[in-house]
């Protein structure tokens, strides 16, 4: 275009011509392309060579919903069995404030440095009210999500029971077949419903701390009769004398419950997460478990129990499943409340008639 402007009349004064046709799209931009969805095979192949980034889409698959997702992750997790069960699975819970992800990261550190293959599920509590979770496992493991031999999975708790991701069996399997040989599955806390975790792993710690006045007060003792071994951390600094004292009183307290089904005897040892100092002993301790075990056939009993206590928690749950989600049920369920608001029904009848409703759907 030509400005009049630029006359040579019109001294002094000149109009530039600007930018004619401005692209639409930043021509700088990169745009990433999007990721080609892989099929069962892909997948499988992908974890037997231990890719991680392969694995961990793997791992999403299980954790998701959704029926096309659960439909590939069932078949990946097929192939995956006849590689999966050779590894030691650790569990790991206590009281808020123990610290469970600083310990985790001091023994998964110093297992790494002995060429182990850790992978650490870590599960994060999801609200109740929002469903949401931080998942902020990974960003407090500095040290240990920089080992190469080291993969960090967390995942939010959704609710399920004991806090523990009610997928995280399934991703053991992913991560045994992916040769990872140290499973340590952090759960949320200190609870009767820890049976969960109990229940998928093979030496179970109970990480207890001291300052907390008595140190038995608010320990169930349903959680002290399923923990192998007990691990006192922050045994450092002005700590160490309680801690001694504190492993006195849990020694004396574990001498009174009965003989577990393993034949093992439980012990209490202490340990510093922050200078590592005991948390090797710590790991002694499951190692001279696992031997134990294994020598009294005890070790193939457990996870054989395991798996049937498996199938029917996923028969449990699918059965939930296809009741809430079935849409003839779900306007049964919601007239159902109604009722129950306006004390037309009690809670009793209305539960009976859904299930009965439910039960001839079926038939």
């Amino acid at each position: 275009m030509q400005h009049p402007e630029n006359d040579k009349q019109y001294k002094g004064l000149t109009v530039n011509e600007g930018v004619q046709n401005l692209p639409s799209v930043n021509p700088y931009a990169t745009f990433k392309r999007k990721k080609r969805t892989l099929n069962a095979q892909e997948y499988f192949e992908g974890i037997r060579k231990g890719d991680i980034s392969i694995l961990g889409q793997a791992v999403t698959l299980v954790e998701s919903s959704l029926a096309a997702d659960q439909a590939i992750a069932q078949k990946v997790i097929e192939m995956c069995l006849p590689y999966a069960g050779n590894s030691i699975r650790l569990g790991i819970t206590g009281v808020p404030g123990a610290g469970k992800s600083t310990f985790i990261e001091a023994l998964g550190t110093e297992l790494c440095k002995e060429g182990k293959h850790l992978a650490v599920l870590a599960i994060d509590p999801s609200s109740e009210r929002s469903k949401g979770s931080i998942l902020g496992d990974k960003t407090r493991m500095n040290e240990l999500s920089t080992q190469a031999n080291a993969f960090i999975r967390p995942s939010p708790s959704a609710g399920s029971l004991g806090g523990v991701a009610r997928k995280t069996r399934e991703t053991i399997v992913l991560c045994e077949a992916a040769g990872f040989d140290t499973i340590l599955v952090e759960t949320v806390g200190v609870g009767q419903s820890e049976t969960a975790a109990h229940s998928m792993v093979d030496y179970f710690l109970l990480l207890q701390v001291t300052g907390t006045g008595d140190e038995l007060q608010g320990i169930k003792r349903g959680i002290m009769e399923m923990a192998d071994g007990i691990a006192i951390n922050k045994c450092d600094g002005n700590n160490i004398e309680r801690a001694r004292a504190a492993r006195v009183s849990f020694r004396n307290a574990l001498m009174l419950f009965p003989p577990s089904e393993s034949g093992w005897k439980p012990d209490a040892i202490c340990c510093s997460s922050i200078d590592h100092s005991g948390v090797m002993d710590v790991w002694q301790n499951v190692e001279d478990y696992i031997a134990f075990t294994k020598k009294n056939g005890y070790f193939e009993h457990h996870r054989t129990e395991q798996a049937k206590y498996w199938m029917y928690e996923t028969i449990n749950a699918e059965l939930l499943n296809g009741f809430y989600r079935d849409e003839e049920m779900e306007r049964l369920i919601q007239r159902a409340e109604e009722q129950v608001l306006n004390n037309e029904l009690s809670s009793f009848i209305a539960a009976n008639r859904l299930l009965d409703a439910y039960a001839k759907k079926k038939q």
